[in-house]
């Protein structure tokens, strides 16, 4: 097997997401779904999910994610990588669990996982590190052999996840006013998390220097850097930027991440800020967040603000992410095969690590999790 399509040990894909409603009866089963094990009353979370009502009960993220699949599928056939894709989600259908236990029927038992979230957190890792470590259970009281998953590394600074968010912030720097846009500022926006679960993402050695907002965030600063100076190096303009967050919920006690993308565009526009890209470079695609908190509520401040705004696009089914996918699935597989392959990687933190070390984005209350170096779980034989 030529060396560029040699995925050994790996005998498949798994595409791993969030999930989401499809269709109006499905929004509050959805949410108990997400919120289970809270106590959060049903009324509560149908008030919850008034922003999915808004869109006929559909989150996009799964027909997105059925392109993703697509787009993944076309382009290992055309670069003769012989290995099928799947699809599992962790709160809504094709449930992980049953996605898992097809994989087992169908013969696999060495799964290389990509999870539709690139950034170092407990949400956005280690959570579905431990749902991986539940669905591998579910299966072995089933008596199913138990398959070794590997998850594939932190993404987010791989050139196939950037460099189409590039192309997007110069689009919609090119759909402003020309009279606002050389003095438009970038709002770079991402998921709001509590600060202690920031402040505790990664490990310590990826935090920032002063070590507050741990992984998470010095990841995505790392990240809107990089934009920002391909921005300026096509267009000749240093646009300013700031980190900003959006779509936080929980207790209004407890601190999360700030400022909010809509205080924020409250902030330029008191300053005179002519106009603002908004950039959701902590997406993979233009799920709910993106659509109701940014095309929905953001735009909506901005136009009361008298305040020109374009949004961005996500990466979502780009083929330069597909092959970016393809890269990182054979980069692991050369490293399980004891070679050390080129690791692709822009910006200042380098390539994020294969195995999440012990202690990486920990839990509130320590679960097991798979695809970890603490973990401990059975482990099927791969097929010689």
């Amino acid at each position: 097997m030529p060396e560029q399509h040699d995925h050994r040990p790996y005998d498949a894909l798994l595409l791993l997401s969030f999930g989401g409603p499809e269709g109006p009866d499905d929004v509050v089963p959805f949410l108990e779904n997400v919120t289970r094990g809270r106590g959060i009353p049903r009324e509560r979370l149908k008030e919850v999910g008034r922003h999915y009502f808004l869109f006929g009960g559909v989150s996009p993220i799964n027909a997105q994610n059925r392109e993703l699949l697509d787009a993944l599928r076309k382009d290992f056939a055309e670069h003769g990588l012989d290995l099928p894709v799947y699809w599992g989600n962790r709160n809504w259908a094709p449930y992980l669990t049953d996605t898992l236990r097809t994989m087992v029927t169908d013969g696999h038992r060495r799964i290389a996982v990509l999870a539709t979230s690139a950034y170092a957190s407990y949400s956005g890792c280690r959570q579905y590190r431990e749902n991986l470590a539940d669905a591998l259970a579910a299966l072995q009281a089933e008596g199913l052999p138990v398959p070794r998953v590997d998850k594939l590394r932190h993404y987010f600074n791989h050139p196939g996840f950037i460099r189409p968010m590039i192309d997007g912030v110069l689009a919609s720097l090119a759909e402003l006013p020309e009279d606002t846009r050389a003095d438009a500022h970038i709002a770079f926006t991402t998921h709001s998390i509590p600060t202690a679960a920031a402040d505790t993402s990664g490990t310590p050695a990826d935090h920032t220097e002063g070590g507050e907002g741990g992984a998470y965030v010095a990841q995505h600063l790392d990240v809107a850097q990089v934009i920002a100076d391909a921005v300026r190096e096509e267009t000749g303009v240093a646009h300013p930027w700031r980190l900003v967050y959006q779509s936080r919920s929980g207790a209004p006690h407890i601190p999360w991440l700030e400022p909010d993308i809509c205080d924020h565009l409250e902030e330029l526009h008191g300053s005179g800020v002519p106009a603002v890209v908004m950039a959701p470079i902590g997406f993979v695609s233009d799920h709910m967040e993106v659509k109701y908190d940014l095309d929905t509520e953001a735009t909506a401040k901005a136009a009361e603000l008298g305040l020109p705004v374009a949004r961005s696009a996500t990466v979502g089914a780009d083929p330069r992410f597909a092959a970016a996918v393809r890269d990182l699935l054979l980069e692991r597989a050369a490293t399980e095969r004891g070679r050390t392959p080129e690791r692709c990687a822009l910006g200042a933190l380098g390539a994020g690590h294969d195995l999440c070390p012990i202690g990486c984005c920990p839990a509130r209350t320590p679960r097991p999790a798979a695809a970890g170096a603490d973990w401990e779980g059975p482990v099927a034989q791969a097929p010689a």
